[in-house]
């Protein structure tokens, strides 16, 4: 898209990533706590149920949701039981500026997901700040160790995080495919809720397996039910509501870029809480982030 993106466009692409590196660096507090997809799923059961007495009506005959089902199961399961679930996953072997900076890798996915599958033309300036955001995410990965990069050594958390964008980028494709009653998509209540209830179904039953095949366990305690509150409320409801905004606005190739503001946030409360001091190669990866944003923000008429 080339449209001009407003000030109230950016602030709605700007809280998400706020919201999200929140996100990350809970998830990490509590990763001993609470096992990674049943913290998924207790994440999105509270969200559903603060929502439900807003968009109940949803799940009535004849509100267009059952006629549009598989449609919002695909949605529930890319945005909810798989992105957030493989998130918490990469949280236990990975810090939440890894974990973010990996994800940077986003506006790449976007580009080449568009491409492949929505009819997508991309722009030499879009293919230039993928390579430069490319750069920063291979920088992580190595942690700044040319060896390390050569070797193709990964942690286990890297390689959750990457399938995680991967499922995000097909997501945000999705929401721009005109193809919801608009009794739905002009409800954000509604719409919202609609892939949470579907979310919360698959999460439900990861969550299933977690317990069946580890020894899962939950340390229950007042930091914890914080914790969850936190995460439903905050990198759920408000930063998902305020992404689905930000992408019908403003385009999901557009939206990919903002998302790299998530490592920014996310050193900056590792910081505060964590005490995770950001590294050079973290600062070096940054930069490389921001400069494929300015590049691949170069064909926008702002």
């Amino acid at each position: 898209m080339t449209q001009k993106i407003s000030p109230s466009t950016a602030a709605l692409l700007s809280i998400a990533p706020l919201m999200w590196a929140g996100n990350a660096i809970v998830g990490r507090l509590v990763h001993q706590m609470v096992p990674p997809i049943t913290l998924n799923f207790l994440r999105w059961a509270i969200a559903f149920l603060i929502l439900l007495p807003f968009g109940w009506k949803i799940f009535r005959p004849g509100s267009g949701l059952w006629e549009n089902r598989k449609r919002f199961a695909l949605l529930g399961l890319l945005g909810i039981g798989l992105y957030n679930a493989l998130q918490y996953m990469a949280l236990q072997t990975s810090s939440p500026i890894n974990v973010t900076l990996v994800a940077a890798g986003m506006p790449v996915w976007m580009l080449l997901v568009g491409n492949l599958f929505f009819g997508l033309k991309v722009k030499l300036q879009q293919i230039l700040g993928a390579i430069l955001s490319i750069a920063g995410v291979l920088l992580v990965l190595s942690r700044g160790d040319l060896g390390q990069l050569l070797a193709f050594k990964l942690v286990a958390g890297d390689i959750f995080m990457i399938f995680a964008t991967i499922a995000w980028s097909f997501y945000s494709w999705l929401l721009t495919q005109p193809k919801d009653p608009p009794s739905i998509r002009n409800e954000w209540q509604f719409f919202l809720l609609a892939q949470i209830g579907f979310g919360v179904l698959w999460s439900g039953l990861f969550a299933a397996g977690e317990w069946t095949l580890t020894s899962a366990h939950i340390s229950w305690s007042l930091a914890l039910c914080a914790a969850l509150l936190f995460v439903a409320v905050g990198p759920a409801i408000i930063a998902f509501r305020c992404w689905g905004a930000g992408v019908q606005r403003a385009g999901p190739s557009v939206a990919g870029f903002f998302s790299n503001l998530t490592p920014l946030f996310a050193a900056l409360m590792s910081s505060a809480f964590l005490g995770e001091l950001p590294h050079l190669y973290h600062v070096l990866a940054f930069a490389l982030i921001v400069a494929g944003i300015v590049v691949s923000s170069w064909h926008i008429r702002a």
